[in-house]
């Protein structure tokens, strides 16, 4: 097993089979692309992944980031690693070909972004920011702003970071205090400080340029008066960068990406610092909210990337690892040692973790899909299809695959039992590292409100009406295959439950009891994260299932023996059977507890909004 970050199979199962992204390049946009220009981005995305950025994962781990004489400094081994990024074009594989990138699919940048996260999250998160930083000013900045800094951060010369948070607000954005006030030459002098910024000092690059919220002078109170900046780190005077007053008060001490920079900035302590208005006054939380969608994505891949890289060392391990014999065999002391993965516990925690790492694998590529075909739609009906599947599954992708990826990094340590827990395997690496997931960018109870809250309420429901009804395309389908009879149902009442506490919600929201679907929007998003990843799963046993039978023909395995000598020789065949496993222990795992799931949240128990919060804790 050369690679343990991903499994290049099932990748190419979802984007190739699943997705089929070859069609893809029937439309315009994307007609001088092939599925061999596909295949070598992913094997050069591979190597690259492998040979230079996983070798410095553990070495920046150990030596994380230093503040010196207010300069942040990376780990050592970071500089070569980043050149290879910047060098091999790859912060520009998404960026449309106009605007100087190479114009790729999103759902092939997802594959990418997948391996390089599996390889060093902590150094992955610089590029990523500075990406999403970038095409902020692609989508509302100035030609000029674009040409001085948007072209310099998508090569890789300048990073770039989001600034939002505040000591005092928190989540809470509309409460911050950073102020912008309005100079005669049409900049702007920021005063304020953000903290728990990533990246927001290091020195892989000679610039940062941050992408700050401020209030301008006399703007309204709330999110209504926010307004978006552009802030480098230093500013162009004449030919040359000067200081422009953007200090490092700190960087955090964390429990995992210790290679990622995460700082606690002051702007204009000296007065001095300036910047520069993108798009419109009032106008920054719609701007800042086109990147933190992208964001968000992003930060499910990291939930998706630590999974699977957990998961394969885990697999690695557990058929290496002989430790008692087996089960049949426990009581007799002479009977051989075996590997742990033929014990029945083992076997089940993989299973777990093998389900539900391709099911985020294929809802985060779907997700990717869902914007290529936005863009290449003939229609605008077809264009509001995909955007609508898009908007409700974003909070749904971040908060569903970082909640589950973090379990399967947790099951890989128990897994490798008490080694586990200690340095010398990487798994307990993986944990430290994806927790953070699950907090930055919207905490996933944030998530949970902005499903509930508003993706649910879009249109008068149109947004989830319309993916119920994609997956009531796919159960048709699925029922007309007798051999998987038996998981459809759990999938079929799984989504009739979902519907019905939607139903639920939606009446509570116009009754005294509104605070219910707030109370349990996260157990509301749990579910249906349970049935969208669930559906994943069931159109790629459909797929698969048709796969197999086709090379049971070929190889005549017309016996149940002549089948089961198959599966251990044939390894498209294993393969095959294994997607259609993954369907049945979701549908008998995790699906089978949504009627549970449902019935509590419909309960309307509410204990813990009316229990006074002198009864939490006496202390």
């Amino acid at each position: 097993m050369a690679n343990l970050l991903v499994d290049e199979r099932d990748v190419k199962f979802v984007l190739y089979e699943q997705l089929n992204i070859e069609e893809l390049c029937q439309a315009e946009k994307y007609t001088e692309f092939s599925r061999e220009m596909f295949d070598m981005v992913l094997d050069a995305a591979q190597k690259l992944a492998e040979k230079e950025l996983a070798p410095t994962n553990v070495p920046g781990d150990v030596e994380g980031v230093v503040l010196d004489k207010g300069q942040v400094k990376v780990p050592a081994c970071f500089h070569d690693a980043w050149r290879h990024v910047c060098e091999g074009g790859w912060n520009l594989l998404p960026i449309s070909q106009e605007m100087g990138g190479q114009g790729f699919p999103s759902s092939l940048n997802c594959a990418a972004m997948e391996l390089f996260i599996a390889a060093n999250q902590a150094l992955a998160m610089y590029s990523g920011l500075t990406v999403g930083a970038a095409r902020l000013i692609e989508k509302y900045g100035s030609e000029d702003q674009q040409r001085t800094y948007m072209d310099r951060m998508y090569s890789g010369e300048w990073g770039g970071t989001m600034c939002l948070t505040e000591p005092q607000a928190g989540s809470d954005v509309g409460a911050l205090r950073t102020k912008a006030i309005k100079n005669p030459d049409g900049t702007y002098s920021i005063t304020g400080g953000k903290i728990f910024i990533s990246s927001g000092d290091h020195d892989l690059t000679e610039n940062i340029i941050h992408m700050v919220l401020a209030r301008v002078e006399g703007g309204p109170a709330g999110t209504k008066g926010i307004s978006i900046f552009i802030v480098p780190k230093k500013r162009i005077e004449g030919d040359g960068l000067v200081d422009n007053d953007v200090i490092t008060a700190a960087i955090e001490k964390k429990m995992g990406i210790h290679g990622s920079s995460t700082c606690a900035l002051n702007f204009g302590e000296k007065n001095n610092c300036i910047g520069y208005l993108l798009g419109v006054e009032n106008q920054g939380m719609r701007i800042m909210f086109n990147m933190m969608n992208e964001a968000r994505l992003a930060v499910g891949i990291q939930g998706l990337a630590q999974a699977s890289t957990a998961y394969l060392h885990a697999l690695k391990y557990a058929k290496e690892r002989y430790q008692g014999p087996e089960i049949s065999a426990m009581k007799d002391a002479k009977a051989p040692k075996v590997p742990i993965i033929q014990h029945p516990d083992v076997r089940r925690m993989l299973m777990w973790m093998k389900t539900v790492t391709e099911g985020i694998r294929s809802l985060i590529y779907y997700a990717g899909y869902c914007q290529d075909r936005v863009l290449t739609a003939a229609t605008e009906a077809e264009a509001a299809k995909y955007e609508g599947f898009l908007d409700i599954l974003i909070p749904v992708c971040k908060a569903w695959s970082t909640d589950m990826g973090f379990r399967v990094t947790e099951l890989a340590i128990q897994v490798h039992g008490g080694y586990g827990y200690c340095r010398e395997y990487p798994v307990e690496q993986f944990m430290r590292d994806s927790k953070i997931a699950s907090i930055y960018e919207g905490t996933n109870g944030i998530q949970a409100l902005d499903l509930v809250g508003r993706k649910l309420a879009v249109h008068q429901g149109a947004l989830f009406k319309s993916i119920v009804a994609e997956t009531g395309n796919l159960l048709k389908l699925a029922k007309k295959n007798y051999r998987l009879k038996d998981i459809v149902e759990p999938f079929d009442s799984a989504r009739r439950q979902l519907i019905e506490v939607t139903r639920y919600f939606g009446l509570k929201s116009i009754t005294e009891d509104f605070m219910i679907p707030v109370l349990y929007a996260s157990p509301y998003l749990e579910l249906f994260g349970d049935v969208a990843v669930g559906f994943m799963l069931l159109w790629q046993a459909v797929l698969a299932d048709r796969r197999l039978q086709e090379l049971y023909s070929d190889a005549k395995a017309d016996t149940a023996e002549k089948k089961a000598e198959m599966l251990t020789t044939n390894r498209s065949a294993a393969f095959y059977r294994g997607k259609i496993a993954s369907a049945e222990f979701f549908a008998n795992t995790f699906l089978s507890l949504a009627k549970g799931k449902a019935r509590a949240i419909m309960s309307g128990e509410r204990s813990a909004i009316d229990l006074p919060e002198e009864s939490f804790a006496l202390f």
